[in-house]
C-alpha cells in the first residue's frame, strides 16, 4: 500500500451511529443551555442595574425653594386680610431667581395692593415695574414689587379679558404704576379703571390699534 493511500475508516454499526448522534445532540443541547443561562444572567444584571439607578434617582428629592416659606406667608396674609378668593394661584418661579409669584383675582387687586404695601410684615412699598403681556387667550399685567429693607421681591400677575379687558389701577398705591399702566393701555389696549390720566403715552391720539397685541395689523405696513 502506497503512502498516499490511507485505510478507510471502519463503518459504524447502527448502534454506534445512534450513540454518536445522541452524543452530538446532547452536546448541542448543553451548549444551547449554557448560552441561554449566560443571556439570562446578563439580562438579570442589566435589570438590577436599572432598578438600582431608578432607586437612586427616586432618592434624589429636589430641595424646596428657600423662598417657599415667604410665598406661603404672603398667601396666608392675603387670604386672611382680603379673602380666600383673592389668590388664584401661587408658585415659585424657578427660572426667575426663585421669585415668589402670585396670580391675584382682578376684583380684589386694588385692596390686595394696599395690603401688600401697608402690611407691617410685607412692606412692599416700591413698585419696580409693570409690564403687559398678550397671552393670546387673555391679557396680563405683571407687577414687580420689592421690600427695600430685606430686598425681597415678589411678582404679582393680574389677568383680564383679551378684548375690552379692565384692571383696577394701582396708581394711587404706587405712583410708579402711572406711566406703566398708560403704556400698557396704549400698546395692548387694557383699560385701568380709576387711573387719573389714562391716555396714550407713546402713540399719537389718532393712532388706530395697539401695536403690541399679537393680532395687531397696521393700516400702513410700511410704518
Amino acid at each position: 500500500m502506497s503512502e498516499d493511500q490511507k485505510p478507510e475508516a471502519p463503518e459504524l454499526t447502527a448502534e454506534e451511529a445512534a450513540e454518536k448522534e445522541a452524543k452530538l445532540k446532547a452536546n448541542r443541547e448543553a451548549r444551547a443551555a449554557r448560552d441561554a443561562a449566560r443571556a439570562a444572567k446578563a439580562a438579570e444584571a442589566a435589570a438590577s442595574a436599572a432598578a438600582a439607578e431608578g432607586d437612586a434617582a427616586a432618592e434624589v428629592v429636589k430641595a424646596p425653594s428657600p423662598n417657599q416659606p415667604k410665598l406661603d406667608r404672603i398667601v396666608q396674609i392675603i387670604k386672611e386680610g382680603i379673602g380666600e378668593q383673592a389668590v388664584v394661584e401661587a408658585y415659585i418661579n424657578e427660572r426667575d431667581r426663585e421669585i415668589p409669584s402670585l396670580i391675584i383675582n382682578k376684583d380684589q387687586w386694588y385692596e390686595t395692593a394696599q395690603l401688600l404695601k401697608e402690611h407691617p410684615e410685607l412692606q412692599l412699598q416700591y413698585l419696580r415695574n409693570v409690564t403687559g403681556i398678550d397671552q393670546e387667550t387673555h391679557m396680563e399685567a405683571v407687577y414687580y414689587l420689592i421690600n427695600l429693607t430685606d430686598k425681597q421681591d415678589y411678582c404679582i400677575k393680574v389677568k383680564t379679558d383679551r378684548d375690552g379687558g379692565e384692571i383696577p389701577s394701582v396708581t394711587a398705591v404706587w405712583q410708579t404704576a402711572n406711566w406703566n399702566e398708560r403704556e400698557i393701555y396704549d400698546l395692548l389696549g387694557v383699560t385701568f379703571t380709576g387711573h387719573p390720566d389714562l391716555r396714550r403715552i407713546m402713540m399719537p391720539d389718532e393712532w388706530v390699534g395697539n401695536p403690541l397685541r399679537k393680532d395687531y395689523e397696521p393700516l400702513d405696513p410700511e410704518v
